[in-house]
């Protein structure tokens, strides 16, 4: 074997190891998805079937457990698998920074600063337990645990922040979705132009995409008079988790015929 097809079969089976997507344009797009049906379907569960905060938390919490338990037992990166624990981590995340807020009264300020505690712990002990942060090595429970975790804090304080921010300006959904969205081409400026390093520009753009999904489903779901655009929550949920379904079918697809050429004869 040469030593360039060693190198692609080394390529190959490190990726197919790996527990996660890398953070290609399809990723993100998910990824934005995911945060606005995380915000719609959050309201739509609690409001609209009156389940309430405490009761949707119960629930969704549920399911996310019963979910993340088939991603880790799982061998390799499933998209089905793995966008749907990232659609249900979006909900419960919501939830957690609404429940301390709604039911607790705790300010958005001491939630943003709490949870950006959280998350700047949790990344302290994985780079303390795996000497990095990166998302391109998730071979292990334990990386996968503490690669779920940091998530888990990153819609919480996404969601505690985004709140914050658009409460306290008062912009409306639509001009705080496009003050997100330049803060996202920011960093990746920043990380294209100025060699800013690349795991840190992965996770504060992923934090920053839930206050812009967040922003996203408002301004779709909200009525009219109070500056959205009218669809509700049904329907904001339906068509985003119809764009999330359809693309998922498109990344198992593609790895299917991946894997299926992985397996054949390497020229």
């Amino acid at each position: 074997m040469s030593d360039l097809t060693a190198t692609r079969t080394d390529r190959r089976v490190s990726t197919s190891l790996n527990k996660v997507p890398q953070p290609t344009a399809t990723f993100w797009i998910i990824k934005i998805l995911a945060t606005t049906v995380g915000e719609t379907f959050a309201d739509f569960l609690a409001t609209n079937l009156n389940l309430g905060l405490t009761n949707t938390t119960i629930v969704m919490g549920t399911l996310l457990a019963i979910v993340l338990v088939f991603q880790f037992r799982s061998l390799r990166y499933v998209p089905g698998i793995y966008w749907l624990a990232v659609v249900l981590i979006s909900i419960v995340g919501t939830l957690i920074t609404d429940n301390l807020t709604d039911n607790f009264g705790i300010p958005l300020e001491t939630t943003t600063i709490v949870f950006a505690i959280a998350l700047a712990v949790v990344f302290a002990a994985w780079y303390a337990s795996e000497r990095t942060l990166s998302i391109h090595s998730i071979t292990t429970r334990r990386r996968e645990g503490f690669y779920w975790l940091a998530i888990l804090f990153t819609f919480a304080l996404g969601t505690a922040a985004g709140d914050l921010i658009a409460e306290g300006l008062d912009l409306g959904y639509f001009v705080s979705a496009l003050l997100f969205a330049g803060a996202i081409a920011l960093v990746g400026c920043a990380y294209r132009f100025a060699k800013l390093n690349a795991i840190l520009a992965f996770w504060v753009a992923y934090i920053l995409t839930r206050p812009l999904g967040a922003s996203l489903g408002d301004f779709l779901s909200q009525p009219i008079p109070d500056g959205g655009l009218g669809l509700g929550t049904v329907g904001t949920s339906a068509l985003f988790l119809s764009a999330i379904l359809a693309l998922i079918i498109a990344l198992s697809r593609r790895q299917r015929k991946e894997l299926a050429s992985w397996q054949s004869p390497l020229s």
